[in-house]
């Protein structure tokens, strides 16, 4: 494997994301360790100034926002604690790994299974990079990575439990539709493409094969559903758990005090007039302000939940969940680098039009 591709692909990573953060060089000064700290916890750093600001603005404010928050945590802590399991459990049995046997086979029904399987993998939309790599390294066809990779962030059993108890069973269902859709579309589309010779060799010079973060595809080990009986898996549940539980608890907290905040300060009028049942654009309008309003699909779930409690409809809010989530900018720079620009666009222009498309259809289908 070349070591620079490696290094390559990780740095794609988001500091703060699913993906975890950079890490400061062993020879870095006091300075620089200080920088990569801070850009590690940005979220944090924003939020604690959000919160000194508050206190001096509006001092009356804090105690409602912190009772905000803590009332909106304990609600919610059933589902997050089976969320985490789920994540721990995928982790720790092997289970992540059986997307190797996915790509596989006649191409039309590989778009199917990589969609079907992306709608319910848990990976984010910057945790699947390293995984897009490398399967277009080992030459597995465009149509079927894109199939996944689009599906893949909009969707996973975590984020099905959270989805659920947030917007209730009927949004998590129409998401998790939304997500194979999704990736169905954009497979058979770059089917089309492709069979009219566009696209080939997508991936960068030099991008190498997703480095370690693709190892489960590139050597797929047996799956021990019975995880417990091998100390190693045990141990590897444990961190994961962990992993899991600062990095949900991180968000869910810091997007419970932007609710309060938004609840607070934000004209429910304004927000009903862009993006109520009354506008012709809200949906469209929805998946645009996705793309740079988008953070963290976990912190997303409150916000959205916040906005049609505020008269939003909730078509907008699938579509600002849905596009949001394919196309938001630490995915996006992620995806930059990795492949060239007409897949890039490609990329882009798919989570747009599904963001729209699954929005209109739960607006006007489901509800």
């Amino acid at each position: 494997m070349n070591e620079s591709s490696a290094i390559k692909i990780e740095e794609t990573k988001p500091a703060g994301s699913c993906c975890g953060g950079a890490s400061a060089k062993p020879q870095a000064g006091p300075l620089e360790k200080a920088f990569v700290a801070l850009r590690n916890n940005m979220a944090w750093a924003v939020t604690g100034l959000a919160f000194v600001l508050l206190a001096f603005l509006d001092t009356a404010q804090v105690p409602e926002s912190l009772a905000f928050v803590a009332r909106n945590l304990i609600a919610i802590a059933p589902f997050l604690g089976l969320a985490i399991g789920l994540a721990a459990y995928a982790k720790a049995s092997g289970a992540d790994g059986l997307i190797a046997h996915v790509f596989s086979g006649n191409l039309g029904m590989m778009i199917v299974f990589a969609a079907l399987f992306g709608g319910l993998s848990p990976f984010c939309s910057c945790g699947v990079i390293p995984l897009i790599a490398a399967l277009l390294s080992m030459g597995v066809p465009l149509p079927a990575v894109m199939a996944f990779w689009l599906a893949s962030p909009v969707m996973d059993p975590s984020m099905f439990v959270l989805t659920a108890a947030t917007l209730g069973t009927s949004f998590a269902v129409g998401k998790t539709i939304a997500a194979v859709g999704i990736g169905l579309l954009g497979g058979y589309v770059t089917w089309a493409l492709q069979s009219k010779g566009w696209l080939a060799d997508p991936l960068k010079p030099g991008v190498g094969n997703g480095g370690c973060g693709a190892s489960s595809v590139r050597s797929p080990k047996a799956v021990q559903w019975q995880f417990w009986t091998e100390s190693a898996r045990t141990h590897t549940f444990g961190k994961e758990a962990l992993s899991a539980s600062l990095f949900l608890g991180k968000w869910l907290t810091i997007a419970f005090f932007v609710e309060s905040l938004m609840l607070a300060y934000v004209p429910a009028e304004a927000i009903a007039g862009a993006l109520g049942t009354g506008s012709v654009w809200a949906i469209p309008t929805a998946v645009l302000v996705g793309v740079p309003a988008y953070l963290n699909g976990y912190a997303a779930l409150p916000l959205v939940d916040g906005l049609i409690g505020m008269g939003v409809s909730p078509g907008a809010g699938m579509a600002f969940l849905v596009g949001g989530g394919i196309t938001s900018i630490p995915a996006a720079i992620a995806v930059f680098a990795l492949v060239k620009r007409p897949v890039f666009i490609l990329y882009i222009a798919l989570a747009l039009t599904g963001g729209t498309l699954a929005g209109v259809g739960y607006q006007f289908l489901v509800i």
